[in-house]
């Protein structure tokens, strides 16, 4: 196979392979997620040794037909967007996430975009000491809706009506949500669905909402292993 052309893309995970080389799993614009291995790359006079680091926006090309390609070159677009403290952790979690979820070699360019702009969210929060939260619930539902496993927040699944601010309603998996008049774990107001909607999270309640909403939606799709990220957080 011919080189590739250049790939906006950034490292997801990378592990040591042999004595000098590492095993990258990238995310790219265009490609979603591939395997590449970087041979030498932690050599001693390797020039890449300082970018293949997470959040670090990369250029890249690579070579090869099979599932793991080969690394010609990368290079630093700009350096490596600052997180630090539990800002750094979200960063793990967020690439732990898509390194679960994408299949490999599949276009996700929409996703690639929304994970830049986590990014540069969670980076702005570092230096401020914010919150992770808003970034990482708006990055949750934008990787469940490019997925494919996004839901209509604004009707319910049985009727087709509007919801309601001030109606409860239970979600249920992969079909939606629907009026219930029983208040459990599983169920939201229409308040809540709509700041769900449109992913603005006014207040402790709404954004409270949408953490357990994603963390139900996600469930069945990250399986029974945990997240190392999560355990960083403990």
């Amino acid at each position: 196979m011919l080189r590739e052309a250049w790939h906006r893309a950034f490292v997801l995970h990378r592990r040591p392979y042999s004595e000098t080389s590492l095993l990258l799993d990238l995310f790219t614009e265009k490609e979603g997620r591939i395997t590449v291995l970087a041979k030498g790359a932690r050599g001693r006079n390797s020039n890449l040794k300082g970018c293949l680091q997470p959040f670090v926006p990369l250029l890249a090309r690579w070579s090869g037909r099979g599932e793991i390609k080969i690394l010609c070159y990368a290079e630093p677009i700009s350096l490596a967007l600052p997180l630090s403290g539990n800002l750094l952790y979200s960063g793990f979690y967020v690439n732990e996430l898509l390194s679960r979820l994408l299949e490999p070699g599949t276009n996700y360019s929409e996703l690639f975009f929304a994970y830049l702009h986590c990014l540069k969210n969670l980076s702005l929060q570092s230096l401020t000491k914010g919150s992770p939260e808003h970034a990482l619930r708006q990055f949750e539902l934008a990787t469940l809706a490019n997925l494919g496993y996004g839901v209509d927040f604004l009707h319910c699944a049985l009727s087709g009506q509007k919801v309601k601010a001030g109606m409860i309603y239970h979600y249920q998996q992969k079909k939606g949500f629907i009026v219930s008049s029983v208040i459990s774990n599983d169920s939201f107001t229409g308040r809540e669905l709509q700041a769900l909607a449109c992913g603005e999270f006014p207040d402790v309640e709404t954004l409270r909402a949408a953490k357990r909403f994603t963390r139900m939606a996600l469930r069945p799709y990250l399986g029974n292993k945990p997240l190392k990220s999560r355990e960083l957080f403990l």
